[in-house]
């Protein structure tokens, strides 16, 4: 086999390899579950602790601001509901996790949704996610929790969001207690809930 022959195998085995990876990951994307970010026992027993940046400031701690779209069409802010504890949901339709955890938030939203902010922030790009389709996901689910639109990205930018769903827990003082990466569990909702309520 000559010098040519053998660069050229090589080439198509790395292309194979490459379009193989691709098609599998394209496969299981819509499945993946991110790690939290705390512990696989606070995880699987729904219990949850304050931040390990406690030792900063409160003003280190402090949540960034933003401005998003409400349901009708008028901006809000993250600080209009300081006072009260706030849990911000980032999420996309066409993200499986999210869909996933949907009905934990709905749940615990009609149950304690007098007591907690429950901020379900939509990733409105305006490609894959418009308001009108997100309307229409939110009407067909049937769900009642306060939808919000990030059409000009400024809460995802704000708290750096890749991947969802990203859940950020907020004091009513306005400070990040803790924030989980992937799809939350009933326990871990309700467990959320108990630290800042």
């Amino acid at each position: 086999m000559n010098q040519k022959t053998t660069v050229l195998i090589l080439l198509l085995f790395i292309v194979l390899v490459f379009v193989v990876g691709k098609l599998v990951y394209d496969s299981i994307k819509d499945d993946y579950t991110p790690v939290y970010t705390q512990s696989d026992e606070s995880r699987d027993t729904g219990s949850v602790s304050k931040s390990d940046e406690n030792n900063k400031s409160e003003q280190e701690n402090t949540a960034p601001d933003f401005s998003v779209l409400d349901y009708e069409g008028n901006i809000v802010s993250l600080s209009d509901f300081y006072g009260k504890p706030i849990i911000i949901n980032f999420w996309a339709s066409w993200c499986g996790p999210c869909r996933g955890e949907m009905p934990v938030f709905e749940e615990l939203y009609k149950e304690f949704g007098e007591e907690v902010v429950f901020m379900m922030i939509n990733l409105t790009d305006g490609k894959s996610e418009t308001v009108s389709s997100v309307k229409e996901f939110i009407t067909d689910e049937g769900y009642t929790f306060p939808v919000y639109f990030d059409t000009e990205d400024s809460a995802s930018t704000a708290y750096s969001i890749n991947p969802i769903p990203h859940t950020f827990v907020i004091n009513k003082n306005g400070n990040v207690e803790t924030h989980f990466i992937g799809a939350l569990n009933e326990n871990t909702l309700r467990a959320i809930i108990d630290l800042i309520r």
